[in-house]
């Protein structure tokens, strides 16, 4: 079998590593020729609108899929006419948009914080009007790892934030600010006979706007929680006639859970599941994509994930620490890049919690 990737970054690479295993080539398209994918796949460096490209990349290819949500949708359309795409373009258009995502799950029945769309300086007034204050102001596209978006807590910092943000008059999206207890995510599985699985819900700690921690299974689950993430995710794969892996974060408030964004792909949220899954998010995706019965998504023990951004400690102080998986990205350490992370997976709550407080007093001395 040969599998394409569209984008050349980790989670590229970390669908090679999971493809190889089960004796699948992969091919990656990227516009880089330093994608670090092309690491351990066939790289195949174009541009998206490069119609003659993309059907170099598609050429005996058995199935395609993605590894970030920005792949400009008209290049999958041209592909899926050749090689079958998942998750399908239309999937895909719905999750590079902020605003489109909240019209689905409000078509859905799904919570979410209240939201507007800001296209003039009048949408933003009445926007302040009828939603309110504290708030945040978004790009509806591209935005990632707290990018294309800023709290507002007075109608001054709403307006500057118009103008910044909506500058080369980016659309955007007013939405209220959530008072949140925790983050939580579900990654979510459907192949093309409809089989569906779920992950246990995770728990996400961010700082600027960036994941740093994530605890699997989130503590102090109910029943309740997991089966309003499931049943959110299930509807929103049924909806979008959806083949392959999805990820929806949620801010849980007072014991409830509201849907904030989703990505048509792999998720940092899931790393865990490498070292502390029966089968990780990239095998799954993959089997998924390929039409094949999906893995079981149990947790072993208890795992978290750190991620090591802008550089990290020497990899034998790493290794150092009890229950810890090493996993580098090949990327030069830069402020504010992801270029690794680390897995932790042990047998009791008490046990990670130690090995997260080691790991971070490790890590936050490199981390930029």
């Amino acid at each position: 079998m040969h599998l394409g990737i569209l984008g050349g970054g980790q989670l590229g690479r970390m669908l090679a590593q999971a493809a190889a295993r089960l004796g699948v080539r992969c091919r990656v398209f990227d516009e880089s020729p330093d994608a670090c994918a092309g690491h351990l796949a066939e790289l195949c460096v174009g541009q998206y609108n490069d119609l003659a490209r993309l059907d170099h990349f598609a050429a005996d290819l058995d199935a395609i899929t993605y590894e970030f949500e920005n792949v400009p949708v008209a290049a999958a359309e041209h592909l899926a006419k050749r090689v079958r795409c998942s998750p399908q373009p239309g999937a895909l258009h719905v999750c590079q948009d902020r605003l489109l995502e909240k019209q689905l799950f409000q078509r859905l029945g799904v919570g979410t914080a209240a939201f507007a769309t800001i296209d003039t300086q009048p949408d933003l007034d009445v926007a302040l009007q009828s939603i309110g204050l504290p708030a945040v102001l978004k790009t509806r596209r591209l935005g990632y790892d707290g990018k294309g978006q800023a709290v507002i807590r007075s109608v001054a910092e709403a307006r500057h934030a118009f103008t910044t943000l909506g500058s080369g008059r980016q659309a955007l999206i007013y939405e209220a600010f959530v008072p949140f207890s925790r983050e939580l995510s579900i990654l979510a599985l459907r192949r093309h006979q409809g089989q569906t699985a779920f992950y246990p819900l995770t728990e996400n700690h961010h700082a600027h706007g960036i994941l740093r921690v994530s605890r699997a299974p989130a503590p102090h689950l109910t029943p309740a929680l997991t089966h309003q993430a499931q049943r959110t995710a299930a509807v929103c794969l049924q909806a979008m006639d959806y083949v392959g892996l999805l990820a929806i974060e949620f801010f849980e408030v007072e014991g409830q859970l509201l849907a904030n964004e989703m990505a048509p792909r792999a998720h940092n949220s899931g790393h865990w599941t490498i070292d502390g899954s029966q089968t990780s998010q990239f095998e799954n995706q993959i089997r998924a994509v390929l039409d094949w019965p999906l893995g079981p998504t149990n947790p072993i023990g208890f795992a978290g994930m750190l991620n090591l951004i802008g550089d990290h400690p020497p990899i034998e102080s790493l290794l150092a620490i009890p229950h810890t998986h090493v996993h580098l990205y090949g990327k030069s350490p830069r402020p504010g890049r992801k270029i690794g992370h680390i897995n932790l997976r042990t047998d009791s709550a008490a046990q990670l919690d130690l090995a997260i407080a080691q790991s971070s007093a490790l890590i936050e001395p490199y981390a930029s």
